[in-house]
């Protein structure tokens, strides 16, 4: 086959793909609430939200966000904390600082207006390549592929490529070659449907060979080697971090909550404290070294000024567990009856049983419950 030929006939299989994909995307496609609407403010809440996040998990937040926060102006007007008590559970804290600040500048710099340029988008915090490309491509039909976990891996097994997909030069040749791909004219429809295959049937497990679209293009289905692409990454290995947290109980039945902490002290194993809590409201939490209630009393002599804390009573409760990422988080809770809770600045003290509605993380959120229980 010549040039000419050869070059034809990769044309007409591309133009096959692309049909076969966006025929079974347009079939069958979830029915996700995101995609019911083309405005940028709601396709950037959902895919700020989904960026390490099941879509099962972002729904119902992603319903109750949007109806306190309607629009970029209410969002950018709102009190920090309301934004992030509406964020509360979902994780990843600071994904809802820069949600906020971006839309701060959204309404100083362009009057409210979602920016329509790419390099424009990219100067927003917490906004990368990946999320620029699928705001732009979806609300506005700009002609950009998208390029996430999903999509590369797609790619990798329709090439029958193997090695790491984060590797030096791999991700920016995925990137090409999804370029390559994409369908210009309905570019939006063309990324949701790559990422939907990804995500439904091209899984990172068993991929559902069977059932794709567009199997009889994939080249590592032919080779037998879909369930082998993309290499496995090495894990990080883990690293088991233990607190210590006290949760006061006044005669009235109310608790303590610390305020958010801005840092660290400089201490190597107290620096996990602050990014643990995810910067949010949080009880007396200190590192355990040895004996948990010992180091507890300590710390609130110290730090909270208490005095006579071993006339208190310190009620061990059940150990919470808690995963981030690679830190596996063991905490000593200990329920601490007092009569007055200590004055602490920037502290609040409010019923126990009211601390789960607060803005705070989900190892805090896992104490408080079982303090609760």
């Amino acid at each position: 086959m010549d040039k000419a030929n050869r070059s034809a006939s990769l044309d007409g299989q591309l133009k096959e793909f692309r049909a076969a994909l966006l025929g079974w995307f347009a079939q069958f496609q979830r029915d996700l609430p995101w995609r019911r609407s083309r405005d940028p403010y709601r396709i950037w809440i959902s895919e700020i939200m989904l960026q390490q996040t099941r879509v099962a998990t972002v729904i119902p937040y992603y319903e109750r966000f949007l109806q306190r926060f309607p629009s970029v102006q209410a969002l950018a007007a709102a009190p920090e904390e309301e934004v992030l008590r509406m964020w509360s559970g979902l994780g990843y804290y600071s994904r809802a600082r820069n949600l906020q600040q971006a839309a701060k500048q959204i309404v100083a710099k362009y009057g409210g207006e979602f920016p329509r340029t790419r390099a424009k988008v990219l100067e927003l915090p917490g906004i990368g390549e990946y999320t620029a490309s699928a705001i732009l491509s979806l609300a506005f039909g700009e002609q950009l592929a998208v390029l996430d976990g999903n999509v590369a891996r797609v790619v990798a097994r329709l090439d029958a490529l193997d090695g790491d997909l984060r590797g030096p030069g791999r991700w920016r040749a995925l990137q090409q070659r999804a370029d390559q791909l994409l369908a210009r004219k309905e570019a939006g429809d063309w990324n949701q449907a790559m990422m939907e295959l990804g995500a439904t049937r091209c899984a990172p497990r068993a991929p559902q060979c069977l059932l794709c679209p567009v199997e009889r293009f994939c080249e590592a289905r032919k080779l037998g080697i879909a369930d082998e692409i993309p290499e496995k990454r090495r894990k990080r290995a883990a690293v088991v971090i233990r607190l210590a947290a006290a949760v006061f109980l006044d005669k009235g039945g109310r608790s303590l909550l610390l305020p958010p902490p801005a840092g660290s002290n400089g201490n190597k194993a107290e620096d996990h404290v602050p990014s643990l809590v995810a910067k949010l409201w949080h009880f007396p939490t200190v590192p355990e070294a040895g004996n948990a209630e010992a180091v507890l009393k300590k710390f609130l002599m110290e730090e909270l000024a208490l005095k006579g804390p071993a006339l208190l009573a310190f009620e061990p409760l059940e150990k919470v567990r808690h995963t981030v990422t690679y830190r596996k988080i063991e905490v000593a809770p200990f329920l601490v009856r007092i009569r007055t809770l200590p004055t602490v600045s920037g502290a609040k003290a409010m019923q126990l049983d009211e601390i789960l509605q607060e803005p705070i993380s989900n190892l805090t959120r896992k104490v408080a419950r079982a303090a609760v229980k």
